[in-house]
């Protein structure tokens, strides 16, 4: 007998699987948690006992596998904002961070040619072979807070898991990172977060009228390829810059995958606006994290777009 619409409707609702898992997974990773609590427990109980020493969390890190995921979730760092921290400190030449961080100690490549950001496995293996390496990422999170180019340069809301008495486990520090936990994903989507605020805000600022949205040309000739552009000056009727923004903190391939749609966009708006200028203002730490998809993506972009690059 075949089933109605309205019978198949119900059997996807009653059958639906609304949480997917794997128990065996469930089972082996609930392992691996319990064991980051218990690395964090003895933390705990040894800080209490000797009080706060670097020489405590260096030890953690060069003895224990999960020491480094530890000494994240005790701070609220995320795993990719700590990846970014690390290629910030290898790329950019400051020498009071390179100081604090001991760079120079494990840092074989410097500047740009060394753009490529660090895999998982690249550093796991520096923690557990490089004791300047361990000893840097312990004075980063001890005074990091107290180096000028972080203040400017890493957002507050993540500045602020920077902190010795979240090291201590001290219990507001410790509320203060279940409040971050919580509330990144919100921080992150918040319209007043993202740099197109900022960048409407100078406009404004400066008496330059812009809209918003598709382009004209785009709806009737494009319908299925068009993308909402972020600034038309000075309006979509008469544009004559055509600029869309674009924040990156995503993985290197990630950015490739960006870069194919950037660079697919910027062909489209020069076929049906050969006239007018093409932007893409760009920033964020994905524009360094490789230097083989970065150099192939700017001069493929300005072949059909000016670039401009934000500081």
């Amino acid at each position: 007998m075949i089933k109605t619409a309205e019978q198949k409707f119900r059997t996807v609702i009653e059958k639906n699987t609304f949480y997917f898992f794997n128990r065996k997974f469930e089972e082996k990773y609930e392992g691996y948690l319990n064991s980051v609590r218990e690395t964090l427990l003895i933390l705990k109980n040894e800080i209490e006992i000797k009080g706060l020493k670097k020489e405590i969390f260096e030890r953690l890190l060069a003895e224990n596998e999960n020491g480094l995921t530890a000494m994240l979730a005790l701070t609220g760092f995320s795993n990719e904002s700590f990846k970014r921290l690390i290629t910030l400190i290898r790329v950019v030449d400051n020498p009071q961070l390179a100081k604090l961080s001991l760079r120079d100690n494990w840092n074989r490549f410097k500047g740009s040619e060394n753009i490529r950001e660090w895999s998982d496995d690249k550093i796991a293996g520096m923690v557990q072979k490089n004791e300047y390496f361990r000893a840097g990422i312990v004075n980063l999170f001890f005074e990091g807070a107290t180096i000028p180019l972080l203040t400017k340069t890493i957002p507050l809301f993540e500045l602020k898991k920077m902190s010795i008495s979240k090291l201590q486990f001290d219990v507001s520090a410790m509320i203060d990172t279940l409040v971050r936990y919580k509330e990144k994903g919100s921080y992150s989507g918040k319209k007043e977060n993202n740099p197109e605020t900022i960048i409407a805000e100078l406009l404004e600022n400066s008496d330059i009228t812009f809209e918003n949205g598709d382009l004209r040309e785009l709806i009737a000739n494009a319908p299925d390829k068009k993308r909402t552009m972020d600034f038309i000056i000075p309006n979509k009727q008469h544009p004559r810059i055509i600029a869309e923004c674009s924040f990156l903190v995503t993985t290197s391939s990630g950015q490739g995958d960006k870069s194919k749609t950037e660079i697919s966009i910027r062909q489209l708006i020069k076929k049906h606006y050969p006239r007018q200028s093409s932007s893409d203002l760009l920033t964020g730490s994905a524009g360094t994290s490789a230097k083989k998809t970065l150099k192939e993506w700017y001069p493929l972009m300005m072949m059909s777009s000016h670039f401009i690059k934000m500081n």
